[in-house]
């Protein structure tokens, strides 16, 4: 079994969504089946499009959530419906010993999934992390850890920047 990591934008959708949807299928349907396994902490995006192809080739995918109130935080926004049936679907959910979602908490979940992955496909457009815990970071810890990250983003997209910017005790979580 192959155990597959995700880090990415949070802010994904529109023709980007597409392509990373399209791409991630690619990419995952060499290993459909019983032998994929992927690892997400399920924040809104590219983790969340990552789990749907996911189950989408029939494989099996792990949440880690990075603090207790995470969950309950997700179930206050727009995309609660998709979040709340993905994390129905995991094989296993783990949480961080955070009572708080937070950067650090965030950092925390993202250094759990890579420990316990093979590779890391990044969906990330290569620019420095702006917070601690963005996909950069993500990126940094796995090749420090001598992971094979595969950096997938369609040139010369864009993440838009959302306005106005969330504190970090309100940020929406990794990525």
């Amino acid at each position: 079994m192959q155990r597959i990591a995700v880090t990415g934008h949070v802010h994904v959708d529109g023709e980007v969504a597409e392509w990373v949807t399209r791409r991630l299928t690619e990419r995952l349907g060499a290993v459909a089946g019983a032998r994929l396994h992927g690892i997400t902490c399920l924040a809104e995006g590219a983790d969340q499009i990552f789990a749907q192809v996911v189950l989408a080739l029939r494989g099996t995918f792990e949440v880690v959530l990075p603090a207790r109130d995470y969950a309950a935080r997700m179930a206050l926004t727009d995309n609660a419906p998709t979040f709340a049936a993905l994390l129905r679907r995991a094989r296993s959910v783990q949480t961080m010993p955070f009572e708080t979602s937070g950067r650090e908490a965030y950092l925390a979940a993202s250094r759990a999934m890579l420990d316990r992955c093979d590779l890391v496909l990044a969906v990330w457009d290569g620019r420095p992390s702006r917070r601690v815990g963005d996909t950069a970071d993500v990126v940094a810890k796995a090749r420090e850890q001598n992971l094979p990250v595969e950096v997938l983003w369609p040139a010369p997209a864009a993440v838009p920047t959302p306005t106005p910017t969330p504190t970090p005790a309100e940020a929406p979580g990794p990525g």
